[in-house]
């Protein structure tokens, strides 16, 4: 069950200079700022949530108009308990979790990253071919799987990089002011920075040397996937 126990020390301060930990301490209060917002406070009919918004924005408020004596303590006790809340993001009800929209996609988009030898539907297909030793049709039959395996993650990433560039801008905010909090960043970061990649993959492909060979590497491939294709379907034809 989730707690919102603000006595609990999220951050190490001690180990920041006062300069650094006044403009962490300063986004914190931001992105508590965003999560009261989002609960809501007033309109929500969830109960929990709705406490969890005023609790936190009461926080915020002491902080605000703590005295000079009272506020470092006043706002390490907010700060924590904003941290503790954003760590526990994913439990929070549904229509009030950040990057909600994005969940469907960053469970797959996390297993289908083409720079990623690993095969994810033949795991077995490179030690199978090592295997088939000297027959030489069995293992080109393999190898026609192991390419598969790599364009079907191509498209399928592609596919979801594009459906995702609809809820991705919602992200950008959360992002940002998590970061600029030093809060947990959990999975969907790595995730959401592999879509702001592939499109920045994109849009440097004209004077990025680097992008370009691995878009040509990409095309080269899904042609090859793609003169293969046509081949089975020429012989199912001839099957029917």
């Amino acid at each position: 069950m989730m707690t919102l126990d603000s006595s609990r020390q999220v951050h190490d301060y001690s180990l920041s200079s006062p300069t650094a930990v006044s403009v962490r301490c300063e986004a914190t209060l931001e992105l508590g700022r965003k999560l009261t917002k989002e609960l809501g406070i007033d309109q929500s009919v969830d109960t929990l949530g709705r406490w969890m918004a005023h609790y936190i924005a009461e926080l915020i408020q002491n902080v605000e108009k703590a005295s000079s004596e009272e506020r470092p303590a006043k706002m390490r006790a907010c700060c924590d308990a904003i941290l503790n809340l954003w760590k526990h993001r994913h439990t929070l009800s549904d229509g009030k979790r950040p990057f909600e929209e994005l969940e469907p996609l960053l469970k797959i988009l996390e297993s289908i990253d083409p720079e990623d030898d690993t095969p994810r539907y033949f795991r077995e297909v490179r030690s199978v071919t090592s295997a088939a030793g000297k027959n030489d049709e069995v293992e080109k039959w393999l190898k026609l799987i192991d390419g598969l395996d790599y364009s079907a993650k191509v498209l399928i990433r592609y596919c979801l990089t594009q459906a995702a560039r609809n809820s991705i801008n919602k992200s950008v905010e959360w992002v940002a002011l998590a970061e600029a909090a030093g809060a947990d960043e959990g999975i969907e970061f790595p995730i959401i920075n592999m879509i702001f990649d592939e499109a920045d993959m994109l849009k440097d492909s004209d004077s990025g040397v680097e992008a370009r060979e691995r878009i040509e590497d990409r095309i080269k491939r899904l042609e090859e996937f793609a003169k293969m294709a046509m081949a089975v379907v020429s012989d199912l034809r001839q099957e029917v």
